[in-house]
């Protein structure tokens, strides 16, 4: 993103300057605010911790608060399909953790509670390595387990249960149900779909615009993110196999559209010949056909002088035919089997993930065991926090092991002390119901930053303790949130068996079968354009996983970033090896056959991953295929 017209470029690099560990805890999101995510917090923990007051079930009240808080933070843009799963099934895990915490907090000591923990951390760690959606039910299962051990609450383990489900599913209602900026377009039923379906084709006409300049590669990143979002957006959960209404089956035809044309985009920025503003134009007509659930209109047509031309321009022709036709077909959806879950949460990855977590989740509940029944500083009822806390501080998802330190402390810090200070004035429980709505619409603004967010999260949750009725603890939860710092950061650089890294690595050869798959396919010369398209999909999908794992080890301190070095130059390998494929498979579309100049640049490529892959440590093979002209 390039600075304000009103601010100096040399504004923005004292933070560019500093070591990369630093300059990532001090970054921050920008964009803006969302209101309807902000109005869905808003009357999600508050009012249903009033209700609980109301009917004299308070303690349930909380647990529920702590569900939609919880949800709250997984509650991002998309479509309401894809929340139902994003916020549905990590609160389905979540319950069950904190059914199994409650019921072994009740009949084991200390030592064998400690032990079922670490064991569940084990579990959690391997299966976030799957996905977003599993890491944030692995998040959910031990918070929720060490909240079911460790807060004291006077109903059983099933009535508390049922209450954290009811606290996420009301969030999830309201999800549903409340309409959301732009939804009243055609079907009540699709906001984010639409939206992120014209996003594609914004994206497609930025990569355009941007072919032959120094910023094709980057807009070519922003069509994948694209492109990803809405076949999510799409993908998500439904009762039937197949589109159930015109309107939705106009959206996955517009979808599909814009997979030829994002393929001949790509072509031509792999060419890096400049094209004139009247290539861009068509697909800014098709995007502003999908906000508008309108006709397009007459495209204008580029000119046909070469391959890749010739493509976008028959690509347009076919979009707009699937736009008056409206009919959609099957989406190419991720498809992982039972292998791919395996070899996610219990290969390399998973497990160096799995032991992170385990070692740090046992640790910090061992610790807060002793603390709790040796009264070190005082009576401890609430030892939960601790654990609670490490699970957050060692998930690497949400930033490199440094910066989610700084930002944790700093953010309880904060937190703790505004509480003090406005609990001191807030009347009881009234005030405190009200702080904890405002907290609950603050929430969606504060996943911009680490430290914002578990500021107004620090906030919510003492708000929660004081109206069960127990005392102001802000110095408490400040001397657990360093001990679990401490933890995290001891856990993080110890030794562990195999290469560290494995995570990274995990990505990165992923993304290497993938785009072996789709190289494959492309060189067989088969006729199946949607098998193409989904190989192509999946390849640029799972190089931007594989980028975003490396960025972030690249943000750590120099004893931990130093064991994936080398993986950025072989993502950027393996990224300009899909290009090529994706020029070749347009190329051979229009001729039959491929250009000498596509066959060396294949050959070289192949090449240099073939030596980045041994220099790093990957075991995803490399083809050795003959280039056929």
């Amino acid at each position: 993103m390039s600075p304000r017209p009103h601010l100096p470029a040399r504004a923005f690099r004292p933070l560019a300057a500093l070591p990369p560990w630093l300059a990532h805890a001090l970054r921050a999101q920008r964009g803006p605010v969302p209101w309807s995510a902000v109005t869905r917090g808003a009357l999600a923990a508050g009012p249903l911790l009033l209700v609980s007051v109301l009917v004299g079930r308070t303690s349930l009240g909380v647990v529920a608060a702590i569900a939609a808080m919880l949800a709250g933070i997984n509650d991002r843009p998309g479509s309401r399909r894809t929340a139902v799963k994003r916020l549905g099934a990590p609160a389905l895990v979540g319950a069950g953790g904190l059914l199994v915490g409650t019921y072994v907090g009740d009949h084991v000591g200390a030592v064998a509670l400690t032990a079922v923990l670490t064991g569940l951390g084990l579990l959690a760690g391997g299966m976030s390595a799957i996905g977003p959606v599993a890491s944030g039910g692995g998040t959910q299962l031990l918070v929720a387990s060490a909240i079911g051990a460790g807060m004291p609450v006077a109903e059983p383990g099933w009535a508390r249960a049922l209450a954290f489900l009811a606290g996420a599913g009301w969030l999830l209602v309201l999800r549903l149900v409340l309409p959301t900026p732009g939804a009243m377009t055609g079907d009540f039923r699709f906001d984010g779909e639409r939206d992120a379906v014209a996003r594609v084709y914004d994206a497609v006409a930025e990569l355009l615009d941007a072919t032959g300049t120094e910023h094709a590669t980057a807009r070519r990143a922003a069509l994948t993110a694209a492109l990803d979002h809405a076949q999510d957006a799409l993908a998500g959960p439904r009762l039937r196999r197949y589109a159930s209404s015109s309107s939705e089956r106009r959206l996955h035809a517009q979808f599909a559209a814009a997979l030829p044309l994002a393929e001949a985009a790509t072509a031509l920025a792999w060419a890096a010949e400049p094209l004139s503003e009247r290539a861009s134009a068509g697909p800014r007509r098709l995007a502003a056909a999908v906000r508008e659930n309108t006709h397009t209109g007459p495209l204008p047509a580029p000119a046909r002088s070469a391959p890749a031309l010739r493509a976008l321009d028959d690509a347009l022709l076919h979009a707009a035919d699937a736009f008056d036709q409206g009919g959609g077909g099957d989406l190419p959806a991720r498809r992982h089997g039972v292998r791919y879950l395996l070899r996610a949460g219990f290969g390399a990855g998973g497990r160096e993930y799995g032991l992170r977590v385990a070692l740090s989740f046992g640790a910090s509940a061992a610790v807060a065991q002793a603390l709790h029944h040796s009264q070190w500083y005082g009576r401890h009822t609430h030892w939960y926090w601790l654990p609670a806390t490490a699970v957050f501080l060692v998930k690497p998802d949400l930033g490199p092991l440094v910066s989610r330190v700084l930002c944790r402390a700093a953010g309880t810090v904060l937190g703790a002390l505004l509480f003090a200070a406005v609990a001191a004035v807030l009347p009881r429980p009234e005030g405190l119901v009200a702080l904890v709505a405002l907290c609950g619409a603050l929430i969606p603004v504060s996943t911009r930053h680490f430290a914002a967010q578990t500021a107004v999260a620090t906030v919510l949750v003492l708000s929660l303790v004081m109206v069960g009725g127990e005392p102001q603890a802000s110095a408490g939860r400040i001397i657990e949130t360093l001990l679990a710092c401490g933890i995290v950061l001891i856990v993080g650089h110890l030794p562990m068996p195999g290469r560290r890294g494995g995570q990274v690595r995990a990505r990165l050869a992923a993304a290497v079968r993938a785009a072996n798959a789709y190289l494959t396919h492309v060189l067989d010369g088969s006729d199946d354009r949607a098998a193409r398209w989904a190989l192509r999909r999946e390849a640029y999908r799972a190089l931007a996983e594989a980028r975003t794992a490396i960025a972030l080890a690249a943000h750590e301190l120099p004893a931990l970033a130093r064991h994936t070095e080398g993986t950025d130059e072989v993502a950027a390998v393996l990224e300009r090896l899909v290009d090529t494929t994706t020029a070749c498979a347009v190329h051979l579309d229009d001729t039959g056959r491929l250009t000498a100049r596509h066959r060396e640049r294949l050959a070289e490529l192949l090449d240099e991953l073939a030596a980045g892959r041994d220099r790093v440590g990957l075991r995803a093979p490399v083809p050795d295929l003959p280039v056929a002209g």
